[in-house]
């Protein structure tokens, strides 16, 4: 809140609208705040409009990826602040039946709008290359081609793969269990960006943002993991004026140009107390900037 600054009054945007945490404090700050607020999820997006019921008249709620978010504010005026808090939501975590954690057995799905190609999709269909591909640059994941060749034979010889415990089981199995986090959170993660393109979502969104901001606007973003991360401080560097070309070209052909000034040169994290209070806060990393002009 205190980035956003939505005391100065105009109008929002919440891209993430998730149960409706945020948009709740923003619209709290004043009765000159408009906003908009999306979610791609629409389980979400109903908790949403129960919560915020009380700003009826200032709140808009729209159904839609961030990713489109050029065409959602084709209509509207230039926002004066965007927030989006990547991610999954707890909410979806804690419902079995959305297939999101390998702490609770339920489908293998891991969509957030409920449409198209589920994990257990993924998991059917891709060949050991392509997994080997997606855990490794989506998962960071070191054991990669292992979990993948064991995940191949496994839908080869037993049947297909359709639990989120049983996928937990397979990747244990092939892992062992000597990491400090659970063996199958870098698998989960990568199926998850895998079915959902967050990361192309998030280099969409981060481009509108930046199109469509007002002078003075200003944009947040929470991100969980390094790859979110490291695309929303390289895209926001690059925005700010800085080059990211290596040294040895003759010229910036990275598009480097100065759009916005940087509020958080280093990404802002919870407090340790704030971690104690709220366990699922401890990865989160929050950068912001404003746009020139």
């Amino acid at each position: 809140m205190e980035i956003l600054a939505p005391e100065r009054g105009g109008f929002f945007v919440d891209a993430t609208v998730g149960a409706g945490g945020h948009a709740e404090a923003l619209l709290e700050r004043g009765p000159d705040i408009r906003l908009l607020a999306l979610d791609r999820d629409p389980d979400a997006l109903a908790l949403a409009r129960e919560r915020l019921a009380r700003f009826a008249e200032r709140v808009e709620l729209v159904i839609g990826n961030f990713a489109d978010l050029e065409r959602v504010l084709a209509e509207k005026p230039a926002p004066d602040g965007i927030l989006a808090d990547l991610g999954v939501s707890s909410m979806q975590i804690e419902r079995a039946s959305r297939g999101f954690s390998f702490r609770r057995d339920g489908p293998l799905d891991m969509r957030m709008s409920g449409r198209g190609r589920t994990a257990a999709d993924v998991v059917a269909e891709a060949s050991v290359e392509e997994l080997t591909r997606i855990l490794r640059e989506y998962g960071e994941e070191r054991m990669a081609a292992k979990i993948a060749r064991g995940i191949v034979q496994e839908r080869t010889f037993r049947g297909a793969i359709t639990g989120t415990r049983q996928l937990a089981r397979i990747v244990a199995r092939v892992k062992g269990t000597r990491e400090r986090i659970d063996p199958a959170t870098r698998v989960f993660q990568a199926l998850r960006i895998e079915v959902n393109q967050e990361l192309l979502a998030l280099s969409s969104f981060l481009a509108a943002a930046a199109a469509r901001l007002n002078a003075r606007g200003r944009l947040a973003v929470i991100s969980y993991h390094s790859l979110e991360d490291r695309i929303v401080k390289e895209t926001f560097r690059r925005e700010s004026g800085a080059c990211l070309c290596p040294p040895a070209l003759p010229r910036c052909i990275c598009g480097a140009r100065r759009v916005f000034k940087l509020l958080t040169r280093r990404p802002i994290v919870p407090s340790q107390s704030e971690v104690r209070e709220n366990p699922r806060s401890r990865s989160a990393r929050l950068r912001a900037a404003e746009k020139v002009g």
